[in-house]
């Protein structure tokens, strides 16, 4: 499909990044165009000229024509999408929002989000939950993955005896750090068949891969909206069915359109909303800027109209990050994280190792100390090259994550690939540790 601004870099013209900065990480917090800025600022505008009549009136009706147009491209209903300010807090609205039993147990594999393994830690600490991870060493095999979800449940539920039960389980679209692809759809399938609600963290979802939760219906779903969709930080969109909503009784925080069990005579100082009760408790939870949220109907036509729509953009940005990947790898003289079948690469990332060995002789680094090198290599990109390269350390070597996007060219990947071979054979000399000079 040809676009109206060609992808590469005459579309990056139409993006806010600064002329000597190359951004090889859209991944971690993705950017939004000149357009949707532009819109942002218009709504900040009003805002700001009425703020009582804006937030009370106006904002609502916005915000529900931004959620509609977030359903109709994930093919749900309006009335089961609700907007938050990031995956993270989707997770924690669920996590917290559900009422866990005495046997409950949540699953989750070894790959999740730091920060939603911590949700679950604090989850276990305050509830009668337990949890049990799933070992799965990438690259690993679509069908081997299930296989093994599949027997941890199994196990769980007839060791317990009735008494310990999965109740709930947390896996990926794609997971973070290595960037790989979880076949979430199997997943999603067998949490169906063996009576196990299922969590999908889609936080590199929406915009970035095909979604239709109406044939997917997960149990619940939440995806970023401000990494690959090119909104404004942070938004993400919630998916809770209707099947599922009696399960999450508030947003996160509690607002004013909570209902209690109990009837209450508190009533809430905003205007009656005009959606159902489970869509306004989440329309105001606080004082906060979420003009943002209103930016989705102009992201959606930035999308269609300068880059030729979702299926274009998401295709340059696979086909860019298998071959940036390969040619990566290729000059590093290393390899690309690949399964047999090449499913862990069917998105806009690619993981390519670095040309470093762990150990204690000469040019190689301590285990220990793997997390500085990576360290020290995102910062000497920043502060040398005007880039960032996420390189993280995963099952005894260090991967760089490339990050595939419509303004980026394989130049620019091979560009990268050089500044990475330059700082790696300086962690080999020792510069990025005092003390690994003093041991060579």
């Amino acid at each position: 499909m040809s676009t109206s601004t060609p992808f590469g870099h005459p579309i990056r013209t139409h993006f806010q990044f600064s002329p000597n900065y190359v951004p090889l990480n859209h991944g971690s917090f993705g950017t939004f165009p000149i357009p949707v800025r532009s819109t942002l600022e218009q709504y900040r505008t009003l805002m700001e000229s009425r703020p009582d009549t804006f937030i009370r009136y106006t904002y609502p009706p916005l915000l529900h024509e931004g959620r509609k147009a977030i359903a109709s491209l994930v093919n749900v209903d309006a009335d089961e999408i609700v907007f938050v300010p990031n995956a993270t807090l989707g997770i924690n609205t669920v996590l917290r929002g559900m009422k866990f039993e005495e046997g409950d147990v949540i699953v989750y594999f070894e790959t999740v989000y730091g920060a939603v393994e911590k949700t679950v830690d604090y989850v276990v600490e305050t509830t009668k939950v337990e949890k049990e991870m799933v070992e799965a060493h990438w690259p690993i095999d679509d069908t081997e993955l299930v296989k093994r979800f599949e027997a941890t449940v199994r196990k769980i539920n007839e060791e317990g005896n009735g008494k310990r039960r999965v109740r709930l389980a947390i896996f990926d679209t794609i997971v973070s750090m290595p960037g790989v692809r979880v076949p979430f759809e199997q997943l999603a399938a067998k949490c169906k068949q063996l009576g196990v609600l299922s969590m999908t963290d889609g936080a590199h979802g929406i915009g970035h891969i095909p979604l239709d939760l109406g044939k997917l219906q997960p149990d619940f779903f939440v995806s970023n909206l401000h990494k690959w969709l090119f909104l404004p930080r942070g938004l993400a969109a919630l998916y809770i069915p209707l099947r599922s909503q009696p399960l999450i009784r508030s947003s996160l925080p509690t607002s004013h359109g909570f209902i209690p069990l109990h009837p209450s005579s508190r009533e809430s100082p905003l205007p009656a909303s005009a959606q159902p009760p489970f869509i306004a408790q989440f329309e105001f939870v606080g004082t906060i800027d979420n003009t943002n949220y209103l930016c989705v109907p102009s992201a959606l036509q930035f999308r269609q109209d300068i880059c030729g729509g979702e299926e274009a953009i998401m295709q340059y940005c696979i086909d860019l990050a298998r071959k940036g990947g390969d040619r990566a790898a290729e000059i590093l003289g290393t390899e690309v994280l690949d399964n047999a079948t090449g499913s862990m690469r069917n998105c806009a990332f690619a993981n390519v190792r670095l040309p470093l060995e762990i150990g204690e002789g000469q040019g190689m680094v301590r285990e220990s100390e793997a997390g500085k090198v990576g360290l020290w290599i995102a910062e000497r990109a920043v502060e040398e090259f005007e880039t960032f390269l996420a390189a993280a350390f995963y099952q005894g070597h260090w991967w760089w994550r490339v990050s595939a996007q419509v303004y980026l060219e394989l130049k620019d990947i091979e560009w990268g690939a050089g500044v990475i071979k330059e700082l790696c054979e300086r962690v080999r000399t020792g510069e990025w540790s005092e003390k690994a000079k003093a041991r060579l």
